[in-house]
């Protein structure tokens, strides 16, 4: 018989399978995170106030107050230009995250991602090596975000549609919370590694992670098992009659955009119907506005600490990481109460109310902000992508994380534009937009929390057919 799955796997017990995939995936995708946070780091160091820097005695540059700037950010527009490298990314990555899913599923995912991981440690590397080749065109730096963007979208829904294929709906909160803690320990890792390099030579601090990512694809190439038939272990059960109340009585305008990313994709009338009917509208823009709360942190707040509290580069990196501390917690917090309560969108709903008040507290933030981001992106996208009425078509929970993910990272790309926009006005500004954004995620998931509460009091909801 001949093998269809990575010649690494054979060495493992059958008891040890779902299990190692975890693990596997859950380093993929740190390294997936953990390759974007050296921007955020780097910002503070490309652009300095030069008067606190000791100067060498050999420089010989008549402009004082921008010496120790690497161009073209030694201007005093250099906010925007940080804004610009953030969308350059974000908007290739919200683009390229609507037809991921297609590739996703069409491509075996052990190729798929292992291309992506050794895609994205080039262009992070190549970024880094702006700093050896002396290179000051912001062009330079566009085109290498906008590349790693695009080939970054590779990673989630291809690791998504892994885990949703190895693990059934049990404690699939639990279980998501917990491994979707990766984002936050990638983060984490990202800024301690950035940090390391970022006084002495700030290129490192891109180089370093962009070789982690790439040894995660070699990994992948080599151990990745797409499904549990691949190695002959019986498939989890993934449909549960609980999640029929997400059905929706209508179709609201904004499912235009839904329509034409699931006609790109050539999906089924029953996906569409799916998608229409089970939430993933209101889930996936939701998302748009928690992606952009905690990706306006993630690009914008070792700057912020530094400006503000008058950190060096390395500390105020090393102090960020409280936010992502917090958002570790929360995913596994929103995961154990959704599994327990049975209400997704209830429990999303709850965490961003509280964190509307709390965007200042860096550690509570991260946990009530990043625990719906958490549980969307991953219980959620799971639990919709293997919905009974695919009539079993499991990959399509590919295409419907990307479609979820794909929205969520057109809020990624607009919150560091805006706070790359508004910050010069005051950072206090930041904040509110911030929590204006927070308020808006609660009221688009007010239908499914209605639905989610009569439910829980002995409601039934009537499904049209």
């Amino acid at each position: 018989v001949r093998r269809t799955f990575a010649y690494g796997i054979s060495l493992l017990s059958s008891y040890v399978y779902r299990g190692f995939i975890l693990l596997l995936t859950f380093l993929f995708y740190t390294a997936y995170h953990l390759s974007r946070k050296p921007i955020s780091i780097v910002k503070s160091q490309l652009h300095r106030n030069c008067s606190f820097v000791i100067r060498p005695a050999d420089l010989n540059i008549t402009d004082n107050a921008t010496w120790c700037d690497w161009v073209p950010f030694d201007q005093d527009n250099y906010q925007n230009l940080y804004g610009y490298l953030d969308n350059c990314f974000l908007v290739a990555y919200a683009i390229g995250m609507f037809f991921s899913g297609m590739f996703g599923e069409r491509l075996p995912l052990r190729y798929y991602l292992a291309v992506g991981m050794l895609s994205s440690g080039l262009f992070t590397s190549l970024f880094g090596l702006g700093f050896y080749w002396n290179i000051h065109s912001l062009w330079y730096y566009c085109l290498v975000q906008a590349l790693n963007g695009l080939v970054q979208t590779t990673g989630w829904p291809a690791v998504v549609a892994c885990v949703g294929n190895w693990f059934g709906k049990g404690k699939r909160g639990f279980i998501m919370g917990v491994w979707n803690s990766h984002t936050s320990v990638g983060n984490i890792l990202g800024s301690l590694i950035a940090g390391a390099f970022v006084s002495s030579a700030w290129g490192m601090s891109f180089i370093v992670p962009g070789i982690i990512i790439g040894a995660m694809g070699v990994l992948c190439f080599f151990f990745l098992v797409e499904k549990p038939e691949d190695v002959n272990c019986t498939p989890p059960q993934h449909h549960d009659p609980w999640l029929n109340y997400f059905f929706t009585d209508c179709m609201p305008a904004v499912i235009f955009l839904s329509y034409f990313v699931l006609q790109v994709a050539s999906l089924t009338r029953n996906l569409f119907c799916h998608a229409v009917l089970q939430g993933v509208v209101e889930f996936s823009l939701c998302l748009l506005f928690a992606k952009l709360v905690s990706y306006t942190f993630l690009y914008w707040l070792p700057l912020y600490i530094a400006n503000v509290a008058h950190f060096d580069p390395k500390a105020a990196g090393d102090m960020s990481t409280l936010f992502d501390v917090g958002g570790i917690l929360g995913g596994i917090l929103a995961g154990v109460i959704s599994d327990y309560t049975g209400g997704r969108a209830t429990t999303c709903c709850v965490m961003l109310i509280v964190a509307a008040p709390m965007v200042s507290m860096l550690l509570f933030c991260g946990a009530l902000v990043n625990g719906p981001y958490a549980l969307i992106t991953t219980a959620v996208s799971a639990d919709l992508g293997t919905h009974e009425c695919l009539a079993g078509n499991s990959r399509a929970l590919s295409t419907v994380t990307a479609i979820i993910d794909g929205t969520g990272s057109i809020g990624a790309a607009i919150g560091p534009l805006l706070a790359g926009l508004i910050s010069p006005t005051g950072w206090n500004n930041v904040f509110y937009m911030l929590i204006t954004a927070d308020i808006l995620a609660c009221l688009l998931l007010s239908r499914l929390v209605f639905k989610e509460v009569r439910g829980w009091c002995g409601y039934t909801t009537r499904q049209r057919g």
